[in-house]
């Protein structure tokens, strides 16, 4: 007995059981809860996709046990009842009345396939005995449930399932558990989309065996046998395609979770497939929708048609212009340097910069409006003039550190005031991740896609005074056209939305952002080819509106201020350096931070204190923290982390660095 057991164990060691098929499985890209969002075919050209016990309905299992393996539970790989009973009917009747197989030998023989043959046999029920010793009942079933050939490249229950009956096989009634138990015995023959009368009859003996050992009940047996059985194949899952492969790229063989949510990334699928039939031109659509509090991407639809033309362009992540869509981030920093206020007066007239221009959509000036009109109604002169103050270069460099990647025009260093008006090129994935930090009160973080990936740490670009401003004046921009006002369920959203239109009416934007979602719509052509007169407000805007109707129901309307939002009736009730805004503001002298420097790293103690100082500038400097006041020029800082400091002079100059503290114990 020593020897023998000695043996089987050196022999076990020498010969371990072949698992790479078993471990060359589908790549399978799921959504937020494990829901089958596309799958890719194996090396090999099968659908194979990972199955396990508690893949499957309890039926199913019943039903496999008492067809192929009652003692399953009990034996050791081997049934020795089983091959006795099988073996006397061979000697009485002259010809192999039923097989000995149990599942554990089935496991063995789809890892391992051979031509059948006693040798074969023995051989595989000495792996099934060497299954047996190294894994649990539960793993060996594993193996079949993924192996078990159904039919043309269909390997498992949970890819015929898919295939035949368009769900999972937790999902599955009796009548279909019983089609996928009689498959794998003659998989050819009893295909059900080609031979539909030989599956027919292959799964009533299932449903005979099952009832005749109790699997099921008499009620199960009659509906399940006046079930039909299917006629065709269906199609496997294939939401988020363009996202999907480029996931299934980086991670091969594997179970890549995501953040996507497979109900919101079909609604909005078929929102854009229903919306493109309504484009006067068949033009393509892209939409990504962000959850604001985790910084998912809940929906990713890179266009209507995924095999038609330029369908395989992941317009999610195309760079295009952006037109007027990312002006709310340049008013943002403006507000976040208190150089102005959402009721300052701007000036809207003709003023050249340079030697460029700029004029407003309609060729027309407004004269001194007040910034937040400036904003809703999208005036170029007042946004280039604000970008001015700003600087384009600091603009540049908080797009950067927001986790977006701006592509510049051939020859441009960054310095171009043109930025205000789309001279730049931004990806609807990144204008998601851009707006969804103002919507969480100016923390920046790229959306996340993986959900086994740690989230990026989010980065304070913004105080949440700032932030809330440009919410507070989008959330009255004005309608598309079509929208006397939005249903009382849009109204308790408190939509902020803004949209943008390219030269040449190449691209329309529109991106819409509450307290819970951010959602971006980008209407064009994959070429480029203009669309005259499509522009954001009417060909993107709805789509937003109506994704947003789409989305889990929340309530905006009591969420309080920050205590640092100034509120004004008017600009005349703002400091003077609030108060106006003009082409002829003279910025030479204004204050320059001397301590810290920017990117500085500062190691201070708990309660460690720092002093501040700036040189230049005109009477009292004012300093903020994140664009919160500080009372003088010592900051303590509450924690670790970045920091954003600014100092503001009477005459409405500015300046501002980012600084990193780490808090030692």
């Amino acid at each position: 007995m020593a020897l023998t057991a000695t043996s089987a164990l050196v022999l076990d060691r020498l010969f371990p059981p072949d698992l790479s098929r078993y471990r060359m499985r589908s790549t399978e890209i799921v959504d937020a809860n494990g829901r089958l969002l596309r799958a890719f075919l194996t090396a090999d050209g099968k659908w194979r996709l990972r199955t396990t016990v508690d893949d499957v309905d309890p039926v199913y299992l019943a039903l496999l046990k008492a067809y192929e393996d009652r003692r399953f539970d009990e034996h050791w790989g081997v049934d020795p009842i089983a091959m006795v009973r099988a073996a006397g009917q061979w000697i009485g009747r002259g010809h192999i009345v039923s097989g000995a197989s149990t599942l554990s030998m089935q496991a063995a023989r789809l890892l391992e396939p051979r031509r059948r043959s006693l040798l074969a046999k023995a051989i595989q029920s000495a792996r099934a005995l060497q299954l047996e010793w190294r894994y649990s009942k539960r793993e060996i079933l594993a193996i079949y449930l993924t192996l078990a050939p159904m039919g043309g490249n269909l390997e498992g229950v949970r890819a015929a399932s898919f295939a035949y009956f368009g769900k999972e096989p937790r999902q599955l009634i009796a009548a279909q558990a019983a089609l996928l138990v009689a498959l794998p015995q003659s998989p050819e023959r009893r295909r059900p989309d080609r031979a539909p009368n030989s599956a027919h009859l292959g799964r009533n003996r299932v449903l005979v065996r099952g009832l005749e050992h109790g699997a099921i009940d008499r009620a199960s047996f009659e509906r399940a046998e006046s079930e039909a059985v299917p006629d065709r194949r269906l199609a496997l899952p294939m939401a988020a395609p363009h996202l999907a492969a480029r996931l299934a790229a980086s991670s091969p063989g594997t179970v890549v979770p995501t953040t996507l949510r497979f109900d919101l990334q079909e609604t909005f699928a078929r929102l854009v497939r229903e919306e493109r039939h309504q484009t006067p031109d068949d033009a393509d659509i892209a939409l990504v929708a962000v959850d604001n509090r985790t910084g998912g991407v809940v929906a990713w639809v890179s266009g209507a048609n995924y095999f038609g033309r330029a369908g395989q362009v992941d317009l999610v992540r195309a760079h295009r212009s952006p037109g007027s869509a990312l002006k709310p981030l340049i008013y943002a920093l403006a507000f976040d340097d208190r150089r102005l206020h959402p009721e300052s007066l701007i000036e809207d007239v003709p003023v050249r910069f340079k030697a460029w221009q700029p004029r407003n959509f309609d060729h027309g000036h407004m004269g001194a409006v007040t910034v937040r009109r400036a904003l809703q109604q999208s005036l170029n002169v007042p946004a280039v003039l604000a970008l001015e103050r700003v600087g384009p270069e600091r603009f540049l460099a908080t797009l950067r550190a927001a986790g977006a990647n701006p592509i510049l025009p051939r020859g441009d260093p960054g310095d171009s005031l043109g930025m205000a008006l789309g001279s730049l090129a931004i990806s609807p994935l990144e204008m998601a991740g851009l707006y969804s930090g103002l919507a969480n009160g100016g923390l920046f973080a790229p959306p996340r896609v993986r959900r086994d990936a740690p989230p990026a740490a989010p980065v304070r670009l913004l105080g949440p005074a700032a932030a809330w401003y440009v919410a507070d004046i989008l959330v009255d921009a004005p309608l598309p056209d079509g929208f006397a006002s939005l249903p009382v369920a849009l109204r308790e959203r408190r939509i902020a939305y803004k949209t943008g239109t390219s030269a040449g009416f190449r691209d329309a934007w529109a991106v819409g952002f509450t307290a819970n979602w951010t959602v971006v719509v980008w209407v064009g052509h994959a070429d480029g080819t203009t669309r005259p007169g499509q522009i954001g407000r009417l060909a993107a805007l709805p789509i937003v509106l109506k994704a947003f109707d789409r989305l889990p129901a929340e309530d905006n309307r009591a969420i309080p201020p920050p205590d640092d939002v100034l509120r004004v009736a008017s600009w005349h009730d703002l400091p003077p350096r609030l108060q106006r805004l003009g082409p002829t503001a003279d910025m030479a002298g204004g204050p320059r931070i001397a301590y810290p420097p920017a990117g500085a790293r500062l190691e201070l103690h708990v309660h460690e204190a720092v002093s501040l100082s700036a040189h230049g500038g005109d009477g009292r400097l004012r300093w903020l923290i994140d664009g919160r006041p500080l009372d003088g020029a010592t900051w303590t800082p509450d924690g670790s982390g970045q920091a954003r400091i600014a100092v503001v002079d009477q005459a409405g100059r500015s300046s501002a660095v980012t600084v990193q503290v780490l808090r030692r114990p």
